[in-house]
């Protein structure tokens, strides 16, 4: 709209603005345009008998009006919010507690000041640290500041994935032993309302909290953490009902992946956090969501980065811990030979006749499961053949993907080279396991569903038990820290680009003194190489929060869903 009024004569980075019909204002086109989208952000609703309301979550959005002189009934109270706000981006230097045994960081003290500083403006916060850059050992220090502070009158609830138990309750025995704290798991669990109020801090899962979530929710409680917060992200997950029903003082989420595949997942968790911040769900989708992510909207997706900028909380290992050794991943290309290209054109072609006939008659968002099996048989063609329990299948005995492994697995092994091998299908580790890792003879550790302790795994494979350690996605893609390690495969490409970090950041973390490689072995033409490119868009969407430069791609569709289904590439 700025760019359709009539420019200044002689003066084309300004524009001329009737006042009154005899009057021509002249103005910055830069200017009027910094002054319509904060115009747009802050007023979105029609104003009402006493002019325009504005939220007190929506006062950070009153310093792009700085310079233009607007007069605001109650603005200094909002402006003063502003800056309590702003306050968030250099809060006061706090110093590391006493009794936590470890030595912060310098940009983990910043963190604990941020901490800090939101607890005493009583909002909540996403700590999105990278993977790997102690976001547990901040919130400890963080918890000891409140105890000898003489807040923690009420226990802390720490609610995460049944795999991460351990690691908190060992953690917080190992870096603050004057905390007192209880493992909320398992058959036996403590139940006594006088127990539970007694400890400082509360360890329990997600699903515990859901079947224990009425018994919880009558215990006051000083802060809730939710680790691994992307379990709740969704709006409709029962498990962020159980969270949101919590007596709790103050909230916070602590998720190296606060986007995974689009905004809406963010607000859920932002809404939990600082309620009001980033308005309805209607509104969000309306202004932010649908503008950034199906319109690249740069003004917006800024916006928005500035209206979370006090609330989020994310750095990177690239800027905080440059002393981490190098980082190189490569894409192993596998071409199939010709009974497995032909296995896996006959699967493609009858997956494909069969999701037309659907889309035509459910639409896509009612054919969402049967996209997902057909998507999965595909993929398993690509992993190995015998993951496919058809008779055609069956008939076909060579794998491109097992050979490549045997062949990549093997010069590393020969190498020296300490291996994190990941896949999220066990029955694939289980190939792995009989077809290469024991005909080779190499000593390995595994860590699947099946587990029950996965620590002693871990130290296992830290001391040098093994050289290769196989391990399922969903149970080993988080919680772990394997700093032997300077080598990862990735068998498979997953849908989401943050859990394949996740995996690599097992052992690209603080404590690794070597270089890592990264490989993920990709079936060329295929779905995989697919999958590949729409990974760019979800890690663009993330990227939008929380940097200059992000820019966000369209939703999946029914033309992207097609060219997955496409015919194989040469």
């Amino acid at each position: 709209a700025v760019d359709r009024l009539p420019a200044a004569v002689g003066d084309g980075d300004a524009v001329l603005i009737e006042l009154d019909g005899r009057t021509l204002l002249r103005v910055e086109r830069a200017r009027l345009r910094q002054l319509c989208t904060h115009l747009v952000d802050l007023l979105d609703a029609p104003p009402g008998p006493g002019g325009v309301r504005v939220a007190p979550g929506q006062a950070m959005a009153l310093e792009g009006f700085e310079g233009f002189g607007p007069r605001w009934l109650g603005g200094d109270r909002l402006r003063a919010l502003a800056d309590r706000l702003r306050s968030l981006a250099t809060p006061p230097v706090v110093a590391a507690p006493p009794g936590l045994q470890a030595e912060l960081r310098p940009y983990q003290l910043i963190g604990l000041a941020w901490l800090q500083r939101l607890r005493e403006l009583g909002l909540g916060g996403v700590l999105a640290d990278d993977m790997g850059l102690g976001k547990t050992v901040q919130t400890i220090a963080h918890l000891l500041v409140e105890l000898h502070a003489g807040r923690l009158d009420r226990p802390a609830l720490v609610v995460c994935p049944a795999s991460v138990v351990g690691t908190w309750a060992n953690e917080l025995a190992r870096f603050a032993p004057g905390l007192r704290a209880l493992v909320l798991h398992g058959g036996d669990r403590e139940r006594d309302p006088a127990v539970l109020a007694g400890q400082h801090v509360l360890i329990t899962t997600y699903a515990t909290l859901l079947r224990d979530r009425a018994a919880l929710a009558r215990v006051p409680l000083h802060l809730v953490v939710c680790d691994e917060a992307q379990m709740i992200k969704n709006a409709g997950a029962k498990a962020g009902d159980a969270v949101r029903e919590l007596d709790t003082r103050h909230r916070l989420c602590l998720t190296g992946t606060p986007v995974e595949n689009h905004l809406g997942e963010l607000f859920t968790l932002v809404h939990w956090l600082a309620p009001g911040l980033l308005g309805s769900r209607a509104r969000f989708d309306r202004v932010f969501r649908k503008a950034i992510e199906g319109g690249r909207d740069p003004a917006r997706q800024e916006l928005l980065r500035r209206r979370l900028a006090p609330v989020l909380l994310r750095r990177t290992k690239e800027a905080v811990a440059p002393e981490l050794p190098p980082r190189t991943e490569s894409v192993v290309s596998v071409r199939f030979g010709d009974a497995q290209r032909a296995l896996y054109e006959s699967v493609r072609l009858a997956m494909d006749d069969r999701l037309r006939g659907l889309l035509a008659g459910k639409g896509l968002a009612r054919s969402h499961i049967e996209v997902l099996d057909a998507l999965l048989k595909l993929r398993q063609v690509c992993c190995d053949p015998r993951l496919v329990k058809t008779p055609a299948a069956k008939r076909v005995t060579d794998s491109a993907k097992l050979e490549a492994l045997r062949d990549l697995l093997g010069s590393l092994i020969e190498d020296g080279r300490r291996v994190l091998l990941f896949s999220q299908f066990t029955a694939m580790l289980d190939l792995i396991e009989s077809d290469v890792v024991r005909p080779a003879g190499i000593p390995f550790l595994r860590l699947d569903g099946t587990t029950r302790e996965r620590q002693p795994l871990v130290e296992r494979f830290q001391a040098g038990e093994a050289p290769l350690f196989l391990i399922s996605l969903k149970a080993g893609g988080t919680g772990l820290t394997l700093t032997a390690a300077d080598a990862v495969i990735l068998y498979d490409p997953w849908w989401n680009p943050a859990a394949e970090r996740q995996a690599a950041d097992r052992a690209h973390r603080i404590g690794q003194d070597k270089p890592v490689f990264v490989y993920r072995l990709v079936a060329a033409g295929t779905v995989e190489e697919r999958i590949q490119r729409l990974q760019e868009r979800k890690r663009a969407i993330a990227a939008g929060v929380h940097d200059e430069d992000g820019q966000s791609g369209p939703v999946l569709g029914e033309d992207e869903l097609r060219a997955l289904f496409a015919p194989l590439e040469e």
